[in-house]
């Protein structure tokens, strides 16, 4: 007879690249301000029960690498960083008084043999950019995980 033995704990360890945009109508990040987001929104993912592997992006959208909480779900997780960051920012100064997320995002599975070619991508955003805009980029992840989209609704908030 073959013995079972059942598991004791929930062990997960899922890793995601997670792409949003400021809204259109809102105001987007002060490149001198990114050094102080970026940090930021680190520790809101800690203090959900993430792990933060790399925050990055440009002043008018994030990536965010990030080892997901096996304690929520992913659009959950998503609604907390984004409302969290965005309270946050609005009390930096004035300027961000209009700022806002856009409602939709990306979110991209990550082998852990490309975690740290993710990590170098993150990183080097100012020149990925300065070869293409956000869209070129963001279509480019959309194809390459063969996610069907709808140009009209893609990129509008």
């Amino acid at each position: 007879m073959t013995e079972y033995k059942s598991m004791a704990s929930t062990l997960v360890k899922i890793d995601v690249h997670l792409i949003f945009h400021v809204k259109s109508t809102g105001t987007i990040m002060r490149t001198e301000d990114l050094e102080r987001i970026f940090p930021y929104i680190g520790g809101i993912i800690k203090g959900i029960g993430g792990l933060p592997i790399a925050v990055g992006g440009m002043p008018d959208h994030i990536h965010i690498l990030t080892s997901f909480p096996k304690t929520m779900s992913l659009a959950e997780f998503v609604k907390n960083v984004k409302a969290d960051s965005s309270k946050w920012m609005k009390s930096l100064d004035a300027y961000y008084g209009k700022f806002a997320w856009q409602e939709g995002y990306g979110a991209f599975s990550v082998s852990p043999s490309l975690v740290d070619k993710t990590i170098h991508y993150i990183r080097n955003q100012s020149e990925h950019h300065k070869k293409r805009t956000f869209q070129e980029e963001y279509k480019l992840f959309l194809d390459a995980y063969g996610i069907q989209y709808d140009e009209r609704y893609a990129f509008g908030d």
